[in-house]
């Protein structure tokens, strides 16, 4: 039997759209980001939901993009996607900007149940959602990354100090800093997360939607947007110059999941 990539489920008017890699921590592959993406649209369609929670299976939120699971390195050849080019880089936006920058400005509100490691892509999944919520025992890692929102997440200076360093970040600090709304014991989060999102949820859907297109716009109108892709760029550039494929500071923290996961020339960070 074929694992989904990722689940879907409705408990009420709450959409729960869990991440289902739990072998490689919730790594994202094309076809999870693919399954994400389709989960979202199911959700927007669903006439009752009216609030979407995202969470990771098997106690991590995940640990970032897929660099190297076989399942990846198959599909990536069965797609026979280029290493350089236009197609190359319509694919490597898809999967690293445009699917990001359209989750967070879905229609409905969403929350990012978060536990486990949220490393780089987890990042930019959990802050392309509405709001965080974060499990006490939580790890963040923050980095130049392709959905580079974290100039906006935090504040500057505490970016560059987090991107500088390249070190994990516990729930409580992750909250001090303004990225986590709220921090609750692991045995507590669910509970909590689902009955914060059924109160959201007795709202109407008009005031759900307007409130959320004012404050996204309120972010555009100071230029998120545009400097998220500016940012997205800059990453090339990263990419590009700091070896072939990955950059210095990529293969650094792949060796730091690799060694999270114990998984032997399977990486994925």
């Amino acid at each position: 039997m074929v694992q989904e990539e990722v689940l879907y489920e409705v408990d009420g008017a709450v959409a729960l759209v869990t991440l289902n890699r739990p072998k490689y921590r919730n790594a994202q592959s094309w076809k999870l980001l693919d399954a994400l993406d389709a989960a979202f649209g199911r959700a927007i369609e669903d006439e009752p939901v009216k609030v979407v929670v995202v969470r990771g299976a098997g106690g991590n939120f995940s640990s970032g993009h897929d660099l190297g699971t076989p399942e990846q390195v198959a599909d990536m050849k069965a797609r026979e996607v280029p290493e350089g080019g236009l197609r190359y880089y319509e694919n490597f936006r898809r999967y690293n900007l445009d699917y990001t920058l359209k989750w967070r400005n879905l229609s409905k509100p969403t929350v990012a149940m978060v536990e486990g490691y949220c490393i780089f892509g987890g990042w930019m999944i959990a802050a392309a959602m509405d709001v965080v919520f974060a499990s006490a025992e939580a790890k963040f890692l923050a980095g130049l990354v392709e959905y580079f929102s974290i100039p906006w997440d935090i504040h500057p200076r505490k970016a560059k100090e987090l991107c500088f360093e390249s070190r994990f970040i516990d729930a409580d600090e992750a909250h001090e800093i303004g990225f986590v709304n709220r921090v609750y014991p692991t045995a507590d989060l669910e509970r909590e997360t689902l009955a914060y999102a059924r109160r959201v949820a007795e709202n109407g859907r008009t005031l759900l939607r307007m409130a959320k297109l004012a404050i996204n716009k309120a972010q555009d109108v100071q230029g998120y947007s545009a400097a998220v892709e500016a940012a997205f760029a800059d990453f090339l550039v990263l990419a590009q110059t700091g070896g072939p494929g990955r950059s210095e500071g990529e293969r650094r923290l792949g060796a730091v999941d690799l060694a999270l996961r114990g998984l032997r020339g399977e990486r994925a960070t």
